[in-house]
């Protein structure tokens, strides 16, 4: 991977439960929109999910109500 590349890591971005709940239903939805499109964009240009656990991320937000 080069210096410039772009990783899970730099456009990731995880809210704690207490950060959730301040969050309007309207946020919450931009959050999960952004977030797969996101995920199927760095899929598309064939980015390697293998160093990230992305199942247990997922079960995470479903557990906050994501």
């Amino acid at each position: 991977m080069t210096e410039n590349a772009v990783t899970y890591d730099d456009v990731h971005v995880d809210f704690t439960w207490e950060e959730w709940k301040l969050l309007d239903p309207f946020q919450k939805n931009l959050y999960k929109d952004v977030m797969l499109e996101t995920y199927k964009n760095l899929t598309a240009i064939g980015y390697s999910w293998e160093d990230h656990n992305i199942e247990e991320h997922c079960q995470s937000s479903q557990r906050h109500g994501r």
